[in-house]
């Protein structure tokens, strides 16, 4: 029981305290998950995220539901999934009616606007940190830039992209088996 009010209580306070999705997550749950409670490796979280970012739904609550099953099987599933979408729910529904009352104001308008910066930050970082441990070898380097000139010259979709760079795992997973 003691596993199950931990999983709601770490991914609750991940849930509370990470602003602008998936990606701006990163930080926090590598904190959380990987350096503090040692629930998973930054491998094992990073494979998550390719897991999140090729299946349906939100990255963190999926990455949630991953760790959930991994220490306390279904019923930790569905804990860890509750205690990350808990904190978006409350303060979604307490500050929509206020925001649209006050949208319009400077204030709140620039407060969101440094906020998006921040972000934006919490993203860099979170890139290079994982960047170091994703591209090692010439094959990441072929991969990592494939898919960027996919993703920005020919706007090929990412669901592809993602595929077509599982395929290329594979390959050379299925390569250095066979030396």
């Amino acid at each position: 029981m003691k596993i199950l009010a931990d999983l709601f209580m770490t991914f609750f306070k991940i849930g509370l305290f990470t602003f602008g999705g998936g990606y701006a997550m990163i930080p926090l749950l590598q904190a959380e998950l990987v350096r503090k409670k040692k629930w998973s490796s930054d491998e094992e979280l990073m494979d998550y995220y390719c897991i999140g970012q090729s299946t349906p739904g939100i990255i963190a609550i999926n990455v949630a539901t991953f760790i959930g099953y991994k220490r306390a099987r279904s019923t930790g599933a569905v804990v860890a999934t509750l205690g990350m979408v808990s904190p978006s729910l409350i303060i979604i529904m307490s500050l929509a009616h206020v925001l649209n009352l006050y949208m319009d104001n400077p204030y709140v308008a620039h407060a969101f606007a440094g906020i998006r910066i921040v972000v934006a930050a919490l993203i860099a970082e979170a890139v290079f940190s994982l960047w170091k441990k994703a591209v090692r070898r010439k094959t990441d380097w072929a991969v990592f830039l494939l898919a960027l000139a996919a993703l920005l010259a020919f706007n090929l979709s990412p669901i592809v992209i993602v595929l077509l760079a599982a395929a290329v795992g594979l390959a050379q997973y299925r390569q250095e088996r066979h030396k």
